[in-house]
């Protein structure tokens, strides 16, 4: 799977990073994807950090 953070949307809450921190990190004060496409095993705690996000900054495909 391959996941985006929508950089304008994003709020830099930390969410995602606390939720799933081997797929997203922090930088700038903007969450971003630390590894493209992401590893098989950590697709579902990168789908909750999806749902999970407060402005909905996280997609996948």
């Amino acid at each position: 799977m391959k996941f985006t953070v929508d950089q304008e949307t994003c709020i830099g809450c930390g969410s995602c990073e606390s939720i799933c921190s081997d797929v997203f990190e922090l930088a700038d004060d903007k969450s971003q994807v630390k590894t493209d496409p992401v590893p098989a095993e950590f697709e579902k705690c990168a789908v909750v950090a999806e749902k999970d996000c407060p402005v909905q900054a996280i997609s996948h495909e």
